[in-house]
């Protein structure tokens, strides 16, 4: 195997390219550690050496402090490790500790997410921004299916007519088309929002 090049990221950070391929990303520290050169050969237990003593690290240590920022999905951890440098290897096993010690769960994150927006978006809408998110549709649609048991959504239409500020007695014709159009597109059913439409909401 040969480094084939290695490309600035920024003034101390380099992108390491074997046999002509996007490897992983080092500081410049640990170039001269492992007296990487463009043109020169490296050996398995090099690439072995860098991946155990370094990346797994760096990139654990990277992922907890993504987790701490935010909750993130498995699917968006992944990118987000990815788009860091890391090779693949890594970010699995990077992926299967954070797993072990539960601080991603994408049934929970879902299920959070649900309950956080479900008084106010639809649940089309709903299963659209997770499937957005690279969550896995089925689980997605299992779930909305257990959390909507209980749930109605004109509650949510109510909310959003609240937000509007909507008052049927005053609304003339062409409004309630306009408004109708707008709480169907956002994916709302046609019974749901035709109660609550009819429910008469102070203008304050």
């Amino acid at each position: 195997m040969e480094v084939t090049r290695i490309e600035p990221v920024t003034k101390t950070k380099y992108k390491i390219y074997i046999d002509e391929q996007p490897a992983f990303v080092l500081y410049k520290g640990e170039l001269r550690r492992f007296r990487l050169k463009e043109q020169e050969t490296i050996s398995e237990e090099t690439i072995r050496i860098i991946k155990e003593q370094i990346l797994l690290k760096r990139a654990k240590l990277r992922a907890l402090h993504l987790l701490n920022d935010m909750a993130r999905t498995e699917c968006q951890l992944r990118d987000k490790l990815k788009k860091n440098g890391y090779p693949e290897d890594i970010v699995d096993k990077v992926l299967d500790y954070v797993k072990s010690f539960g601080y991603i769960n994408d049934e929970a994150y879902i299920r959070s997410f649900i309950q956080s927006k479900k008084e106010k978006k639809s649940r089309r809408e709903l299963y659209a921004l997770l499937a957005q998110k690279g969550l896995d549709r089925e689980t997605v649609g299992r779930i909305l299916e257990e959390v909507y048991e209980d749930h109605t959504e004109e509650e949510a239409v109510l909310e959003v007519l609240r937000k509007k500020r909507w008052n049927q007695e005053e609304a003339d014709d062409k409004q309630k088309q306009k408004m109708y159009a707008y709480l169907a597109r956002k994916g709302f059913r046609h019974e749901d929002i035709c109660r609550a439409m009819q429910v008469s909401l102070p203008n304050a």
